[in-house]
């Protein structure tokens, strides 16, 4: 479920960041130009980051070249739920959601986003 930036619930984004693979200076080149139009990129810790807050064609269009990157870089890829910035002015997953639901569970028990609670 998702709502719009102007509702009154709690709102979550997906943050995904991928950090640079080793490679040499041309093989860095080539995994820049395939993230670069996805992500944004912080020189200073070699990652490329960007949020997500629908699972829809945009989510799509971001996560295709991240796991590319991955497959051909050795880009490590993370994706965790946050709260949406005040600024944040696209789509985001409501606190009725069911990526809400697995948000509290994380913060809640310290566990990892998805990890199932096996008590």
């Amino acid at each position: 479920m998702t709502s719009t930036p102007h509702s009154n619930c709690v709102r979550w984004l997906l943050e995904v960041t991928a950090a640079a693979g080793r490679a040499d200076a041309a093989a860095f080149e080539q995994q820049r130009q395939l993230l670069r139009s996805v992500a944004q990129f912080d020189q200073h810790t070699q990652t490329w980051w960007t949020y997500i807050g629908a699972l829809d064609v945009r989510a799509l269009r971001i996560l295709e070249p991240l796991f590319e990157a991955t497959r051909r870089f050795g880009t490590e890829v993370s994706v965790q739920a946050i709260a949406a910035p005040d600024a944040w002015k696209g789509p985001c997953f409501s606190d009725a959601g069911e990526l809400a639901a697995l948000v509290s569970a994380r913060a809640d028990h310290g566990r990892p986003l998805g990890q199932l609670d096996l008590s």
